[in-house]
């Protein structure tokens, strides 16, 4: 695989991906961004000082592409495009809901298709980053993508069907708990923990947890029986049914 990798998209997915790349040390030759806010293009060159900026046909003629956007801009911006990917190129494409068909109709000529769906742990080279390859993907080129991406964490291949599902259990996860470990560490503080003892004690603590209900052989409900004492119980219903509610609709409007 020839070292040209273009983004169409330089925010929030694009810095994720870069520094996961940056820290293994991965050859990615020259790399092309195009983005519509040269804010977004010069907070990427501060961290990424040899990135180039293009314009959108520029970063799409590079012989891998990142398609870096919110869904309701892919068609249009495959549109846009559809004349400069070249046929031998990769196409990735990072966005639910837009599925491989879709992606087809516009760049009908380029047989290696993707789409995965990233995770922001893949900053720190954990991610958990499910991927679907098109019918007629290329084997040899299917196994160069997957060691490229596999430099960003768990890499693994599944049925396309899946891929929404994932964004909801491990892209968007995070954001379901970041919050309330930033507002538990604080109470730490307050109860007379230092920073440090608090977010160390938080930090332990859930990994120990996560081992127990997932890796002991205990049904959930037994585990959930070792610890009488439940301060918040009675807000457990609420918080379910906030769970239910919010990613079961979400998951409606995210998937193709």
């Amino acid at each position: 695989m020839k070292n040209s990798i273009g983004f169409i998209g330089g925010g929030r997915v694009t810095k994720i991906l870069l520094q996961g790349f940056t820290n293994k040390n991965v050859n990615l030759g020259k790399v092309v961004v195009a983005d519509t806010s040269q804010e977004v293009l010069s907070n990427l060159k501060k961290h990424f000082p040899e990135v180039e900026f293009s314009d959108t046909k520029g970063a799409a003629s590079q012989n891998i592409v990142f398609i870096a956007l919110h869904p309701p801009v892919v068609m249009d911006t495959l549109e846009l495009i559809k004349d400069d990917v070249k046929a031998e190129a990769v196409v990735i494409s990072l966005a639910p809901k837009i599925n491989l068909p879709k992606v087809s109709v516009k760049l009908a000529h380029v047989k290696n298709l993707a789409r995965l769906i990233p995770n922001a742990t893949s900053f720190i080279n954990e991610g958990y980053n499910p991927v679907s390859f098109s019918a007629g993907f290329d084997l040899s080129r299917k196994k160069e993508v997957m060691d490229l991406l596999s430099s960003l964490g768990t890499t693994f291949e599944v049925s396309e069907e899946k891929l929404e599902s994932y964004a909801i259990m491990s892209a968007m996860l995070p954001t379901y708990f970041w919050f309330q470990w930033r507002e538990l560490a604080e109470i730490g503080v307050k109860l007379g923990l230092s920073d440090e003892e608090s977010k160390k004690s938080i930090y332990e603590t859930i990994i120990a947890s996560l081992d127990l209900m997932y890796k002991s052989g205990l049904p959930a409900s037994d585990v959930i029986d070792l610890i009488p004492v439940k301060p918040i119980g009675e807000h457990e219903a609420q918080i379910a049914d906030i769970y239910k509610t919010k990613l079961l609709g979400l998951f409606e409007k995210i998937k193709p």
